[in-house]
């Protein structure tokens, strides 16, 4: 598969990597692999930003609602079904567009390489249940500073694995990402920390009049608290309000800082990556055109 051609687009979250890769599908017969944790599952549509069916545009879409919220997914069993869905594109002769934030499970797909198997370690996590996450991030931290970097310091379950990891291994193992499998342009939506802020505002406002709010409820009252704070983010910070813990005054500029802490940690994995090539839309437009003409 060395020869097939493959385009990647990631950027911090809200920067356009969706309708990037809509535009380019449009132009050149594509179809698009969402490469997102959270997207994966069924009825978190409003806090993960789901693609809508009007703004596919006609676009076929993949990696999305592929699970109920109450199972896991993991990042292996995300790699093993997002290669499949690369090999059935090219099959058809159109070329498979990977967009997403989600560092870690873009470069499972696209590179070779292996992840350590670790099983559960129920004891440690039986230990670790009742320690406040604010403890767990700071023992990550003194065990793991680079993992530490990329982690969301307040999910509890990513911290309790990631210690875990830890346990067996003795430090969380970067993936030997190795050679790309694909003929990959593997494109970096560059854009400033001031307008990814303007950018999540804006986005925020929207979501939180499309139903934020009551979608969080109703995950919450499905899938309980735990599994809820899994999914990270927005609906851990909306619980916390629905919980009365933040005032409804403080609750867009938690969010906002939320988001901000994220999109910090996404572009601490991507600037590792030298094969990303970073410009603005126009240019990743133009270095399209000229990967696919070649």
């Amino acid at each position: 598969m060395k020869d097939a051609k493959v385009i990647a687009i990631v950027g911090p979250t809200a920067s356009g990597k969706t309708s990037l890769a809509i535009e380019i599908a449009k132009k050149y017969n594509g179809e698009v692999i969402s490469v997102d944790s959270r997207q994966v599952y069924k009825t978190l549509d409003i806090g993960t930003e789901k693609v809508t069916e009007e703004e596919m545009s006609g676009i076929p879409h993949h990696m999305i609602d592929i699970v109920e919220p109450e199972e896991t997914f993991s990042v292996q069993e995300f790699q093993e079904m997002a290669k499949e869905k690369i090999e059935d594109i090219l099959s058809r002769n159109k070329l498979p567009i990977l967009a997403g934030g989600s560092g870690q499970y873009m470069d499972a797909v696209l590179y070779d390489g292996t992840f350590p198997i670790v099983p559960p370690n129920e004891k440690l996590r039986e230990e670790l249940k009742n320690v406040p996450t604010t403890a767990l991030f700071k023992i990550l931290e003194s065990q793991d500073p680079a993992r530490a970097e990329t982690i969301d310091p307040k999910n509890k379950r990513r911290l309790i694995r990631a210690l875990e990891i830890i346990e067996a291994l003795g430090e969380v193992p970067k993936k030997e990402k190795g050679e790309l499998l694909y003929d990959t342009l593997y494109l970096g939506i560059d854009i400033s920390r001031e307008d990814i802020r303007e950018k999540i505002t804006k986005r925020l406002s929207e979501t939180m009049k499309k139903g934020l709010i009551k979608e969080t409820r109703e995950l919450r009252e499905r899938v309980g608290d735990k599994r809820l704070d899994a999914f990270g983010l927005e609906y851990r910070v909306i619980k916390e309000y629905l919980d009365e813990t933040i005032a409804e005054e403080d609750l867009i500029p938690k969010l906002i800082s939320e988001l901000m802490g994220y999109a910090k940690r996404q572009m601490t994995w991507f600037k590792k990556n030298e094969d990303i090539v970073w410009g603005t839309r126009e240019k990743l437009l133009e270095e399209s055109e000229s990967f696919l003409r070649n």
